[in-house]
C-alpha cells in the first residue's frame, strides 16, 4: 500500500494558504466587476444586489460556521470554506447570468464564513499566541506579493476572454482545498468530546459562550464596534472608487492601451507600497505590547480617514492617485495588526466563534453602509459619498483609545479574578 503523505508544518501551511488565496482572489477580482457588467450584463442595481446577497449570506452564516469550527475542527472548517469558495467562482465564471451569479455569491459567502476566523484560530492553536502576530504579518506580505504577480496575469487572461480569470481562480481554489485535505495538520485543537456533542446544541452552547465572553469583556465589544465602522466604510469605498476616477477625472493616456490598464497599475502600486510598509511594521512593532498596538492602530485609522477625504475632494488626478495609494496602504497594514490584537484577547475555546461574530459585525456594517453611500453617490455625488466614507471612520478613533485603556484579557474570569492583564 502507498504510504500516507506526510503533513506539512502548520506555519508553512498557513503561509501557503495565505499566499495562494491572495493570488487566486486577485486573479478573480481584478476583472470580476468588469466581467459582471460586460459579459453578464448586470445593471447598476443588480451589481449592488450581488454585493448585498453576499454580505447577507455572510451575516447569517458567520456564527454557525464559527461554532462548527470550535466544536468539531478548525481544519475541517477551513477546507470546506476553500472548496465552497472555489465552487462559487467556477459557477459564476461558467454561467454569466444574474440568477447564477447570485447563487455563486451564496456559495462564496458560506465558504468565506467557514474560513473566516477558523484559519486564525487554527494557526493560533498550532503555533501559540506569542508567535501568531508574526505569522499574520508574514502571511499578509506573501499575500501582497502573490497579488502583485496575479494582476498582470489576470489582465492578460481577460484580454483573451473575460471569464477566464474567474474560472481559473475558482479551479485553483478547489485544487487548494484538495492540497489542504492531504497536507494540513491539526494537533493543537481540542474538539468537544464526542459524549458532549449534540450537533446543533453543542454549537449553540459554544455560540452562547462566545456571546457571554463578549458581554464579560468590554474590550471585545469595543472590537466589534470598530469592526462595524470599518465594514460600513469599506463596502461603499470598494464599489465607488473606480467610478470616481473614471467619471470625475480624465485618465491620462497610456499610448494605445485601454483605460482598464490604469486600474492594474493602481492596484500594483498599492501592493508594492504595502509590501514595504508591512515589513517595517513586522520588524518594528512588538505585537505583544497592547497599548502600543492600540496607538498604532489609532494612527493608521486617522491617516486612512484623512487620505479618503483627500481622495474624495482632490481636483487633480495625480493628487487623487497619491491619496488613494495612502488610503490603501494604511488600510492594508491595519488588517494583520488589528487581527492579531483581537485574537490575543479571545479565549481559545471560543476563538473561532468570537471571530465569526466579529465577521458578522463587519457584514452588518457593509449591509448598512454600502447602500447608504451608494444612495449618496446616486442622488448627490461620488465625492460626497467618498467623503462620508472617510468621516464614518472618525468614531473609531476614541474607541482605540478606550481599548488601549481597557487592557488585554485572555484568561477566563472564572479561572482568575484579575481577568484583565495589561501589557
Amino acid at each position: 500500500m502507498l504510504a500516507r503523505p506526510k503533513r506539512l508544518g502548520a506555519y508553512p501551511t498557513y503561509l501557503i494558504l495565505g499566499g495562494a488565496s491572495a493570488f487566486f482572489s486577485t486573479l478573480i477580482f481584478t476583472i470580476d466587476l468588469v466581467y459582471q457588467a460586460q459579459v453578464a450584463h448586470l445593471n447598476p442595481l443588480q451589481l449592488v444586489l450581488v454585493g448585498t446577497v453576499l454580505e447577507t449570506t455572510c451575516f447569517f452564516t458567520q456564527v454557525p460556521t464559527g461554532a462548527l469550527a470550535d466544536v468539531y475542527s478548525r481544519r475541517l472548517a477551513v477546507i470546506l470554506g476553500v472548496l465552497l469558495t472555489g465552487a462559487g467562482f467556477l459557477l459564476e465564471g461558467a454561467v454569466p447570468r444574474f440568477e447564477t451569479i447570485l447563487l455563486a455569491q451564496v456559495l462564496w459567502g458560506v465558504g468565506a464564513t467557514f474560513t473566516d476566523g477558523a484559519d486564525s484560530a487554527w494557526i493560533t492553536d498550532e503555533i501559540g499566541e506569542e508567535r501568531v502576530g508574526q505569522a499574520f504579518l508574514r502571511a499578509s506580505q506573501i499575500g501582497q506579493l502573490a497579488g502583485l504577480i496575479a494582476i498582470p496575469i489576470s489582465v492578460a487572461l481577460a484580454s483573451v476572454r473575460l471569464n477566464l480569470p474567474v474560472l481559473l481562480g475558482g479551479g485553483l481554489f478547489v485544487a487548494l482545498g484538495m492540497f489542504l485535505i492531504v497536507f494540513m495538520p491539526e494537533q493543537g485543537f481540542q474538539p468537544t468530546p464526542r459524549e458532549d456533542r449534540n450537533s446543533w446544541q453543542a454549537m449553540a452552547a459554544t455560540t452562547r459562550d462566545g456571546v457571554r465572553l463578549i458581554r464579560r469583556r468590554p474590550i471585545l465589544l469595543t472590537f466589534l464596534v470598530i469592526t462595524l465602522l470599518y465594514g460600513a466604510f469599506s463596502e461603499g469605498f470598494d464599489r465607488l472608487w473606480r467610478d470616481h476616477l473614471l467619471l470625475d477625472f480624465s485618465l491620462p493616456a497610456l499610448g494605445s492601451l485601454q483605460p482598464v490598464v490604469w486600474f492594474g497599475l493602481i492596484s500594483g502600486g498599492s501592493t508594492v507600497l504595502s509590501i514595504g510598509a508591512m515589513e517595517l511594521v513586522r520588524r518594528r512593532l512588538d505585537m505583544n505590547r497592547h497599548r502600543r498596538v492600540a496607538w498604532v492602530l489609532f494612527a493608521f485609522t486617522a491617516l486612512l480617514s484623512a487620505s479618503l477625504m483627500l481622495f474624495a475632494l482632490a481636483g487633480n488626478f495625480f493628487l487623487a492617485l497619491a491619496a488613494f495609494w495612502c488610503a490603501s496602504l494604511f488600510r492594508t497594514i491595519r488588517v494583520p495588526v488589528f487581527h492579531t490584537w483581537e485574537v490575543q484577547s479571545i479565549d481559545p475555546g471560543v476563538r473561532a466563534t468570537v471571530l465569526s461574530i466579529s465577521g458578522q459585525a463587519d457584514a452588518l456594517g457593509q449591509i448598512a453602509g454600502g447602500p447608504a453611500l451608494g444612495a449618496i453617490a446616486n442622488y448627490g455625488s461620488l465625492r460626497a459619498a467618498l467623503t462620508v466614507a472617510g468621516v464614518i471612520l472618525a468614531p473609531a478613533l476614541p474607541l482605540f483609545v478606550r481599548a488601549g485603556r481597557q487592557g488585554r484579557a485572555v484568561v477566563p474570569a472564572a479561572e482568575e479574578p484579575a481577568a484583565a492583564v495589561e501589557r
